[in-house]
């Protein structure tokens, strides 16, 4: 065949997809027309049912296309439908192309209004008082440890956790300059200089380091500085105007950041469920361990532990356990009961939610 012809071929494609997406949408609409009838406060975003598209669209791809895009083409599709149905909204911890706005695009997808929060409390403020309808924030980074701000909201919010994002921790050098010799400076959080350190001292031997508050803030002082860099994720490129320099400045691979969706509602079983708990206990000899048993003896994975000093007393920790499976799951309705009816055990079910499909 020609190459007119291959072209041509995949116009006929790029046609028949456009009426498929029109088809689905138009099937989109009735189904938020029917949740409209059927419930006085309908559920439009349902996780559990995107997760289930997720999985089902992975078990049966094969051919050249990656499935990862597969995936991110699919969040695009499922985010516009969803705001045909319903205009939604997601808060994040901001400003604007931090990793957590990164992070609830990549769990929301593009066509969710997006509204920076300038705390991790006014993330949990703007969902509970109903001006957002899910709020994302950071929770735990391999590199760096939980995020304690985000465990103390939990501790005493409404709120339910809905889901989880991971998102690989990618540092690049953001300027107003064409070339790396022509950077003098170079601006970031101190944490994030310190992961850049080694990279740094290769590339860029001599510069000026400069420490800032915040990473948006290192963005901002590169926009207003000649002859200066920033270190910051990629979005911030495209959203202060800023040149990619170079990408995956960080001196170690792998580190990833994980954050949390919080709602109102909780998710259905998708199948593919976990379950993050609180609670707190009496201090006895060997309680601990005792509460653990209780997800051991019937084969419950656990999959992160965590404390926090709690605020009634000093030396007194609430401890947040996650573990596979969904709360209304035989195993685990079982052991929580248990865990329930036990003598000075105070627990509290944050949410469960789907697993996350990269």
């Amino acid at each position: 065949m020609t190459l007119e012809a291959l072209r041509q071929a995949i116009d006929g494609i790029d046609d028949r997809i456009h009426d498929l997406l029109m088809e689905r949408a138009q099937w989109v609409l009735k189904v938020g027309e029917l949740k409209e009838k059927s419930s006085q406060s309908p559920m439009f975003y349902r996780p559990e049912r995107e997760a289930g598209i997720h999985r089902r669209l992975e078990a049966r791809h094969q051919g050249p296309l990656p499935v990862a895009a597969v995936h991110r083409v699919f969040r695009e599709i499922i985010s516009a439908s969803l705001n045909l149905e319903k205009h939604l909204s997601v808060v994040y911890l901001g400003p604007e192309a931090t990793f957590t706005h990164q992070a609830a695009i990549k769990q929301f997808g593009s066509s969710f209004r997006m509204v920076p929060a300038a705390s991790i409390p006014d993330v949990f403020h703007e969902v509970e008082v109903g001006r957002a309808d899910f709020g994302v924030t950071p929770v735990e980074s391999s590199a760096e440890g939980v995020v304690n701000h985000t465990l103390k909201r939990l501790a005493d919010s409404p709120l339910r956790i809905c889901g989880e994002i991971f998102l690989p921790v990618i540092h690049t050098l953001l300027s107003q300059e064409t070339t790396l010799d022509q950077v003098q400076w170079v601006f970031g959080h101190p944490q994030v200089l310190d992961q850049c350190r080694t990279w740094l001292a290769t590339h860029l031997p001599g510069v000026t380091l400069k420490e800032e508050e915040s990473t948006a803030r290192s963005v901002l002082r590169a926009r207003e500085t000649a002859h200066s860099a920033a270190i910051a994720g990629v979005y911030a490129a495209d959203a202060y105007g800023l040149n990619l320099l170079a990408e995956h400045v960080q001196d170690q691979a792998g580190n990833e950041n994980r954050f949390l969706v919080i709602g109102r509602h909780d998710p259905a079983r998708s199948g593919y469920d976990k379950t993050s708990i609180l609670f707190s206990f009496s201090d006895q000899p060997g309680f601990l361990h005792k509460v653990l048993g209780i997800f051991a003896n019937r084969g419950i994975n656990l999959s992160a532990i965590q404390s926090i000093p709690s605020q009634g007393k000093a030396w007194e920790y609430i401890f947040f356990l996650d573990f596979d499976g969904h709360r209304q799951d035989p195993e685990p309705a079982s052991a929580l009961a248990e865990m329930g009816a036990m003598t000075g055990v105070d627990v509290k079910v944050l949410g469960s939610f789907p697993r996350p499909v990269q």
